[in-house]
């Protein structure tokens, strides 16, 4: 299934357990050497039957440009509350400068509420941050989104809804409660839904070890789990000592930035 969008060089495409490793995702394209597409697809195909959805921006020339990741908000991999809503997890647009301001993340948004009218779903629900790993809530509120609910430290949740008498989604009402039981020593938690922790990942690991600090790995691999984390972004966290000190997925030498001043900090 493919939608042509105003752009004849460029076109949407819809994801599918059988087609996603042709076309790759978030720039993961070689299935035999990348352990974060496997990882990926694996995730995809598990929820792909539960109504989990990936459509992708292909140019020609190009290539993969952009995607969005969306599923019903009961499975919604954020700690929210968003039953009868569909709940996107993750847009972008532009691995190319040529492709970025162009409308195509319009495009592409408004194609996911189309779908959730046909589909009577009450409206579309995301989660939004200021800086990297998160759309700008602009895109959001240009397309008649609007702020519901807010989380620490700087994470809100929006929706737009077909009927202004549906109950509201909202983060869950217990977020960060889990925190009690991380106030000792360095946790990672991760879902399979965001690729980029595999790598970064791994190598935050091995600084740990190198700073003399044995990391605890959680790995957030259902819903429930990633929907019970302390952090608004759900499917990735790092906690030091009872304090969230990564709410998204961070590079390696900012770990080390991190956690090389929380040390300093314990020893004076």
């Amino acid at each position: 299934m493919e939608t042509k969008t105003e752009n004849p060089t460029v076109k949407i495409i819809a994801l599918t357990p059988e087609n996603i490793a042709n076309y790759g995702v978030c720039g993961y394209k070689d299935i035999k050497k990348q352990l974060e597409l496997r990882r990926k697809i694996e995730w995809y195909s598990k929820y792909y039957a539960e109504g989990l959805r990936i459509k992708a921006l292909i140019a020609e020339p190009g290539g993969y440009q952009g995607m969005i990741e969306y599923m019903p908000g009961e499975m919604a991999h954020r700690p929210v509350e968003a039953k009868g809503f569909l709940f996107i997890q993750c847009v972008f647009v532009g691995f190319k400068t040529e492709f970025k301001g162009k409308g195509f993340a319009t495009h592409l948004l408004r194609e996911i509420i189309d779908e959730a009218r046909q589909n009577n779903h009450s409206g579309v629900a995301v989660v939004t941050r200021n800086g990297s790993f998160m759309a700008d809530k602009d895109l959001f509120l240009k397309n008649g989104f609007s702020v519901v609910d807010n989380a620490k430290p700087d994470f809100e949740l929006l929706v737009l809804k077909f009927d202004n008498n549906t109950v509201n989604p909202s983060f869950k009402s217990n977020l960060g409660d889990q925190l009690k039981n991380y106030k000792q020593g360095l946790v990672i938690m991760r879902s399979p839904q965001c690729p980029y922790t595999e790598k970064n990942v791994n190598a935050i690991i091995e600084t740990a070890r190198q700073l003399k600090l044995e990391p605890q790995l959680i790995e957030l691999n259902d819903a429930e789990a990633v929907q019970s984390s302390p952090c608004a972004f759900g499917s990735f966290c790092i906690i030091y000592n009872g304090e969230i000190i990564a709410h998204h997925p961070i590079s390696n030498t900012r770990f080390e930035n991190i956690i090389k001043s929380k040390l300093k900090k314990t020893v004076k």
